[in-house]
């Protein structure tokens, strides 16, 4: 291995492979250093690594629609053949419930229309035909099991949903990050596992490199943390989290698998389902289960927790998700034992991400980005390819942020929309479907 290189990329889940692959296919010699066995091993894992277009921001909706061109379009955009095979994209579509959380999703469909992205407005006879098994009654507002009055519809029925056909999922999560190493590798990348990175080394007030757990410095003149659910670490590490107005922090989520109620085939008759009603998204999976998460409503805790000790174990947070999704999905039983997936979110204060340069020249983030960038993971690669060639050679970002232009949407996109010395969001969801 070199101990020098142009680019260190800390981390190799599905955006940090992803921006190995831009950067080297720009011609610079990157190294990705990641803590765990393999790419896209921690968070991204864990990911529902769902494909949607519905945002409540033309900018969010902008750049998801670039997004969906590279899923599927993915072997092509790879230009490298992986020995694993390729992951693929599954169309499902995606239905969302209308709720006075998000107002109806007046802001959704505004921002969908600017883009021209095509969906059905829904009343409860449209709910019907598209998905007949849904029980249409209202529970909002969510509650939790130990409510008395949990499971009792509120209303005669929800106040309608739209339909968004272009939405899906990837296949397998770590696969695509497996995919964009290889990719990466293709043109140049290194990749190196088990490596825990504990120092941020700087040298005439610019980053120089890192220095791992074992030792070995690296040298560098560009470090890119993208570290997931220990980016607010690294970001200490480097000196540079008192320079950010938004920041970071590791969140814990739970995700069930249940099986499919009875005589139906869910992976061919379901949909991706996105229900403020009853603050939780789902949608098929293998084996004819069905991936119930959390969309964070108010009863929901959230626990911010150390990202190298938290509880791994199912709780009582898995009942509630499965027994709300059982509101909503006519037969949908609760077993025994608990199946899913406990793992981390980074998230950010306004949990939009950060893609940005930071105080300290040289040191860049895309950080922030867990449960709702998967999707944009080909995008954010791009961009932050991009960025850091634009600063490097001079550029401004802070006073003049950088505009990126989105080549299948031909949109040219704002980049100072994920600064870190932004104030936050109003307009955020404040949620995701991850």
């Amino acid at each position: 291995m070199n101990k020098q290189y142009d680019a260190i990329i800390i981390g190799a889940g599905i955006i940090g492979a992803a921006i190995a692959f831009e950067l080297s296919k720009k011609g610079y010699q990157t190294l990705n250093v990641d803590k765990l066995p393999s790419s896209g091993h921690g968070s991204t894992s864990g990911s529902c690594a769902v494909i949607r277009l519905h945002y409540s921001t033309p900018d969010g909706v902008a750049m998801a629609r670039e997004g969906y061109y590279y899923w599927i379009n993915w072997p092509e955009y790879l230009e490298a053949e992986d020995e694993l095979g390729a992951a693929k994209y599954i169309n499902t579509g995606c239905l969302v419930i209308k709720t006075p959380h998000n107002k109806y999703l007046k802001n959704v469909m505004a921002s969908l229309d600017d883009l021209g992205v095509e969906y059905e407005e829904l009343d409860i006879a449209g709910i019907k035909q598209k998905v007949p098994f849904l029980d249409t009654h209202k529970y909002w507002p969510v509650k939790l099991p130990d409510d008395p009055v949990f499971g009792e519809p509120t209303g005669e029925a929800v106040d309608g949903a739209i339909y968004v056909p272009e939405s899906g999922y990837i296949s397998d999560p770590q696969l695509s990050t497996h995919n964009l190493q290889r990719a990466a590798e293709a043109k140049g990348g290194q990749f190196i596992f088990n490596a825990e990175v504990v120092d941020i080394r700087k040298e005439n007030g610019r980053v120089a490199g890192v220095t791992l757990k074992d030792g070995t410095r690296i040298d560098a003149r560009i470090v890119v943390n993208v570290a997931g659910p220990h980016s607010y670490i690294i970001n200490r590490m480097a000196g540079v989290e008192e320079g950010m107005k938004i920041k970071t922090r590791a969140l814990r989520q739970e995700v069930c698998h249940v099986p499919a109620p009875e005589g139906i085939d869910y992976q061919k008759e379901g949909t991706i389902i996105s229900d403020g009603d009853i603050g939780c998204y789902s949608r098929p999976e293998t084996g004819n289960h069905i991936l119930v998460g959390s969309e964070d409503p108010e009863c929901d805790e959230r626990e911010f927790v150390d990202p190298d000790k938290y509880n791994k174990n199912f709780t009582k947070q898995w009942t509630a998700q499965a027994m709300r999704e059982a509101q909503r999905i006519e037969g949908l039983t609760i077993p025994n034992q608990m199946q899913g997936v406990v793992d981390l979110y980074d998230v950010s204060d306004d949990w939009i991400p950060i893609y940005d340069k930071s105080d300290l020249p040289g040191f860049y983030m895309a950080v922030g980005t867990s449960g709702n960038q998967y999707k944009n993971a080909p995008v954010a690669g791009v961009m932050m390819a991009e960025l850091i060639d634009k600063v490097e050679d001079g550029h401004d970002h802070d006073e003049d942020p950088l505009q990126f232009h989105m080549k299948h949407t031909d949109r040219s996109f704002n980049v100072g929309f994920y600064s870190r010395l932004r104030e936050i969001n109003p307009d955020s969801s404040f949620s995701v479907i991850g």
